[in-house]
């Protein structure tokens, strides 16, 4: 692992920091496209940084199969990042994980087809990355203290399941993924948590519950009501990651 800098990637309804957070547009080239981020360095004590991506850009206009993941973290990696905090909207496949819950992935399942599997690209020199322990348990040790300090509520636990997109699933789908064994569904945590650990940064995945899955409810899937619920919760989840995020700064 290297990097000394923290990076938060906010997901879907976490596409800026308020404006009393003092941010500066930074654009990074790298062998795979460039990455617009903003830098809130200026935020913390010096020589640590902390960087912002939005992951669906700053007007949501990516959708989660064209997010360009490799890109978004060999950026990062070439600004010294050594931990990445990330967010995603998740439907909950568990009652006991209702809508505007919190839970820290410890597990995930990757049911993308489409996607690159891998940073290494040709020519490349690869190796075999274990993933015994997909996210990092510093981590998500740090954002479990954070949490219990700031009193906000958390599930410790959670497997991220994550689909192609951008439709949502089906009711037979989502009947299979339970008994698959995962909690939550997304569209963009994946193959962003395999290209970090494989560029030796640490990695905390932190699910933000806007629906239950499809066929569990009566009604449809709406999109205005999960972006409802993420105007409540994004800003309880900003702050417990920008919290998190001071414990790796020096003292």
């Amino acid at each position: 692992m290297s990097g000394t800098n923290v990076a938060i990637i906010g997901g879907t309804g976490f596409e800026s920091v308020p404006p009393e957070i003092f941010a500066e547009t930074v654009e990074v080239t790298t062998k795979a496209g460039t990455v617009s981020l903003l830098s809130l360095s200026h935020n913390y004590v010096e020589p640590s940084k902390i960087y912002f991506l939005p992951r669906h850009g700053a007007d949501h206009s990516i959708a989660p199969h064209q997010i360009n993941y490799a890109a978004n973290i060999l950026a990062l990696k070439k600004l010294d990042v050594g931990y990445i905090f990330a967010t995603n909207a998740v439907g909950s496949l568990r009652r006991d994980l209702p809508p505007s819950s919190l839970v820290l992935f410890d597990d995930f399942i990757d049911f993308t087809s489409q996607r690159p599997k891998t940073l290494f690209a040709q020519g490349d020199a690869w190796r075999h990355t274990d993933f015994t322990q997909p996210y990092s348990p510093l981590l998500r040790d740090i954002l479990l203290r954070a949490a219990q300090e700031a009193n906000v509520a958390i599930h410790p636990k959670g497997t991220y399941l994550c689909v192609e997109g951008p439709r949502f699933e089906s009711p037979a789908e989502i009947r299979a993924f339970a008994q698959w064994g995962a909690d939550v569904v997304g569209m963009t945590g994946l193959p962003e948590a395999v290209f970090a650990k494989e560029a030796g940064i640490h990695y905390a995945g932190l699910g933000i519950v806007t629906n239950y899955a499809a066929g569990m409810e009566a009604e449809p899937i709406s999109h205005e009501e999960n972006s409802r619920i993420m105007e409540s919760i994004v800003p309880i989840a900003r702050e417990l990651l920008l919290f998190a995020a001071s414990y790796l700064f020096p003292s």
